[in-house]
């Protein structure tokens, strides 16, 4: 494939996702039968993006691995071989998902390969790795986008649950309270996510109760108590008292890095990551959670939110490119108002159109239109692309250095 494509991209269904959020965006009807949780646009072998070839869509999975080199770039394909290193998303939370964390490069090596040795199903309920990568992600907000990420200090911790009664963790309490460490806190969160199924329940009911006859207005008490109501009785309420809140607005950035404990709780963004599905939950959820191999993975030591700032890119003075370390993806923003080069350099990117619409011209003269929640592969051999139109677009890419 050496010319720009249009992308048909998977839509994947997850209970915490929005009837209306992707489909306003993509221009689809809505509501939809069904929660739209992501649109995942890339190669990942679960839920591959179509590209046209010929006169049918192909799996840009299969067409990568059939010709790489023009897909690809020389550049990325010596760096990653021949696999798309990121995987692009557009995320759709209408209520929270699961507190979670990815594995860094060697667990996600050795726990992949363990649970093939094992014979667990790539599919399996029970799996923990469902591919051999590590998973650091950028995520942008398009709308009002609020999370929580990362441990509170220890003392900020001992100082809220203070305030609360939950006797089931009393001596975890006591000690967190008498020695402020991040080694405390690592062991009440593993007694939290420890406790046997009858007293999950009873510790969330006693911190509920506790938040609301003497919490007042503490905004974690009170997100703790609206958390309550989509999942009751599961100890992720508790542990979101753990956690710092966070709230981007449309164009601000979070970079989270392995072993970083996150939780997504409602807004419409684009994600960029390693092009990998493996993820670690602890709570907020009813799917598979293994707390010793969650607690294997977790940095306890508080850090705040990695916020990132875009900075003005090469292509031109409309682009904002938000660095992070990652050596597998970049994400840039491009405003366009006319002519601009979008994608000189001969290396694979995706673009994806937020609002307005754009027309595409390649190295080739193939000639593309996007519209709102559209999107397109830039093969390294159609390089360079450029777009006119007033649009605002979102391109994925191999940054050039490392």
């Amino acid at each position: 494939m050496r010319s720009i494509a249009p992308l048909r991209n998977p839509i994947r269904n997850y209970a915490w996702g929005s009837r209306t959020a992707l489909a306003g965006f993509m221009g689809r009807p809505a509501p939809t039968p069904e929660p739209e949780a992501e649109l995942w646009m890339g190669a990942h072998p679960s839920a591959p993006s179509q590209v046209p070839v010929g006169s049918r869509w192909r799996s840009l999975a299969e067409v990568i691995q059939e010709a790489p080199g023009p897909v690809l770039g020389e550049r990325v394909l010596e760096r990653f071989g021949p696999r798309l290193p990121f995987l692009f998303k557009v995320l759709a939370v209408e209520r929270p998902l699961s507190i979670q964390a990815h594995p860094d490069a060697a667990q996600a090596r050795a726990g992949f390969q363990r649970e093939n040795a094992a014979g667990i199903p790539l599919d399996a309920p029970q799996r923990n790795y469902r591919d051999a990568s590590h998973k650091p992600e950028l995520v942008c907000a398009l709308s009002e986008f609020r999370a929580l990420v990362g441990f509170r200090p220890p003392g900020e911790v001992a100082d809220l649950f203070g305030r609360l009664a939950i006797p089931v963790l009393g001596p975890e309490l006591e000690r967190l309270a008498s020695e402020r460490s991040s080694g405390r806190l690592r062991e009440l969160f593993a007694a939290l996510l420890g406790l046997e199924p009858g007293r999950r329940g009873q510790a969330v009911s006693q911190a509920l109760d506790a938040a609301r006859s003497s919490a007042g207005d503490d905004p974690a008490c009170q997100r703790m108590i609206a958390l309550a109501e989509a999942y009751p009785q599961d100890v992720g309420v508790v542990a979101s008292l753990l956690l710092n809140p966070v709230v981007l607005r449309p164009g601000e950035a979070a970079f989270l890095g392995p072993r970083e404990l996150h939780c997504y709780l409602s807004g419409l963004a684009v994600e960029l990551m390693a092009n990998s599905d493996n993820v670690l939950r602890g709570g907020l959820t009813t799917k598979h959670v293994d707390v010793d191999e969650l607690l294997a993975t977790l940095d306890f030591d508080a850090a705040g939110c990695a916020r990132v700032l875009p900075e003005p890119a090469g292509v031109d003075e409309a682009g904002r490119r938000y660095r992070t370390a990652a050596r597998e993806f970049e994400l840039t923003e491009l405003r366009l108002t006319s002519a601009r080069s979008l994608a000189g350099e001969p290396s694979v990117a995706i673009l994806l159109c937020a609002s307005g619409e754009v027309r595409l011209e390649d190295a080739h003269g193939t000639r593309l239109r996007l519209g709102r929640g559209q999107s397109a592969l830039v093969p390294a051999a159609a390089a360079p692309v450029s777009g006119e139109g007033r649009a605002l677009l979102y391109r994925a890419a191999v940054p050039n250095a490392g």
